[in-house]
């Protein structure tokens, strides 16, 4: 039964996932998700409202990454390989993991995002590494207070707009002068932005390259904790990372095997349906929705169900890897797949356009991290607690892994 619960400045109904459908049948001028992230993320505040008013970025990600995602893979490969190598400091002490994997992973998404050598730019990574910090700060303030300066995602703008001016300049000067026959035109997201030529202006493809950003800089530090809380699975997990690219390489159809636990046990959201009523509505179920309400399915909830997840509180890697074998399905595209009991990139026609790129990146990570080194927490020093602010889950901050490159590495 839906149920409402107060927050800062709004009430919210939770609905259950036998509700899911009833998010899938509405159409968006009844059930809106861009009206949710606006509301919640102040993006017309913090951003103005063009993004919101045309997320184009939106089916640019989906059309030409979700259905080309094989081709990029290559890159994505290079660059985690490269980014271990050049940004893990090996002392002896460790390294505070979640910055570190923060740059790690923006490092690789911006290879796809904005290329080379603009990825490897340390004012660049520091910028997107921190701007989904920047911007949530910013709006959770503005959700308690009204505030005119908000210097953080302003001055995070601005520095974007000066990389990235130079970038566009250049590019749209190549596609003047060579027009069709430009050979080393780039073939990344910001390159495909500029071809849906919607508009020419360097802060409003600033803006969507860093709301690009925002959505993918996920935190692949708490599937790194796990290594090293449990390393009673390394071997196993080693063995079977081993196998797959002796026998096949690296590429995305053979790194396949299981990270969902990870997003199951210790997802980044406690919600990831978030619908805000258009107008007035009817559940399937009968249960009225006022126009101007706020539907939240919890994914928290969901993922801990026992009636759906044997011993639901337990990490158990391989989990899914049972599910899929019981039930002879295909395993290339785990993570990926929507439904009712397994919500980490949404569910419906809303589902995060790169969940690929997401899902294809951690597995590389977590592959590169078995087969080149051993990791683990200082002597007697526990798995770090989560930080829980308001819906969100932050992986510890401040916690160290200790790394040591494999000797048969």
């Amino acid at each position: 039964m839906p149920f409402k619960v107060p927050t800062f400045n709004r009430w919210i109904v939770f609905i259950g996932r036998n509700h899911l459908q009833d998010i899938k049948r509405f159409k968006d001028d009844e059930l809106s998700a861009i009206e949710t992230a606006k509301d919640f993320l102040k993006t017309d505040h913090l951003l103005g409202p063009d993004i919101g008013a045309n997320p184009y970025h939106i089916s640019v990600v989906r059309i030409h990454l979700t259905r080309n995602f094989g081709r990029y893979y290559s890159d994505i490969k290079d660059e985690v390989h490269t980014a271990f190598e050049e940004l893990l400091d090996l002392k002896d002490n460790g390294i505070v993991a979640a910055e570190t994997m923060r740059r790690i992973v923006c490092r690789t998404s911006n290879r796809v995002y904005v290329g080379l050598p603009l990825c490897r730019d340390p004012d660049w990574i520091e910028l997107n590494s921190r701007f989904a910090i920047d911007w949530i700060t910013d709006a959770n303030i503005l959700k308690i207070f009204v505030s005119k300066i908000l210097p953080n995602t302003a001055g995070s703008i601005k520095r974007a707009m000066k990389q990235l001016e130079p970038v566009i300049k250049g590019r749209l000067r190549c596609m003047r002068e060579y027009e069709d026959e430009w050979s080393d035109k780039p073939d990344d997201i910001l390159q495909w932005l500029i071809d849906e030529k919607q508009e020419s202006s360097t802060r409003l493809f600033a803006l969507r390259v860093l709301t690009i950003n925002f959505a993918s800089i996920y935190t692949f530090t708490q599937a790194l904790y796990n290594l090293a809380a449990y390393p009673q699975y390394v071997e196993p997990l080693r063995e079977e990372v081993d196998a797959i690219i002796q026998e096949h390489g690296w590429t995305a159809e053979a790194i396949a095997f299981d990270a969902e636990e990870t997003q199951r046990h210790q997802g980044i959201l406690l919600v990831t349906v978030q619908r805000k009523a258009m107008k007035d509505l009817t559940l399937s179920d009968g249960t009225f929705i006022p126009k101007g309400t706020y539907l939240f399915v919890p994914t928290y909830a969901v993922h801990r169900d026992s009636a759906v997840y044997e011993n639901p509180d337990v990490f158990d890697p391989f989990r899914f890897t049972r599910h899929h074998t019981d039930r002879d399905e295909d395993t290339s595209h785990q993570m990926l797949g929507m439904n009712q009991d397994y919500l980490p990139f949404g569910y419906g026609k809303h589902v995060c356009p790169g969940r690929f790129l997401v899902a294809y990146e951690m597995k590389t990570m977590l592959a590169h991290i078995l087969t080149s080194y051993d990791v683990k927490f200082e002597d007697g020093v526990p798995r770090p607690n989560n930080i829980h602010w308001d819906m969100t889950v932050i992986a510890n901050p401040t916690a160290r892994v200790m790394f040591r490159k494999r000797a048969n590495n």
